[in-house]
């Protein structure tokens, strides 16, 4: 029977790997951008704010550097609807970031 606990040992152990090994696996697919980052450098392509206005389509504040634009998307494809003012050209004095509800009011009362 000596060898029975030699066994049990060995499969326990190869267990606890085997599972170490899933875990290690799953954090790293989680925090892979974390990881990938280099130096501390954000990304420069970012989506601000995103509205599902039905089924396939939705619309889009997308920021690139200091530029904004406000873009439609559906099933058909892609739409730059608007360049939105940068950050620093805003004149508003209460935010820096514009809500999405103002952006589109902008937007809309430049098309009138």
């Amino acid at each position: 029977m000596p060898d029975m606990g030699a066994s049990l040992l060995r499969v326990v152990g190869s267990l606890v790997l085997v599972i170490a090994v899933f875990l290690a696996g799953v954090w790293l697919f989680k925090n892979w951008r974390r990881l990938t980052l280099r130096n501390g450098a954000a990304p420069k392509l970012n989506v601000l704010e995103v509205r599902s206005l039905g089924q396939r389509q939705a619309i889009y504040v997308v920021g690139y550097e200091q530029q904004r634009m406000l873009l439609a998307s559906s099933s058909t494809g892609v739409t730059l609807l608007s360049h939105l003012p940068s950050v620093e050209e805003e004149p508003t004095v209460k935010s820096t970031k514009m809500s999405f509800a103002e952006a589109f009011q902008q937007v809309l009362a430049r098309k009138q």
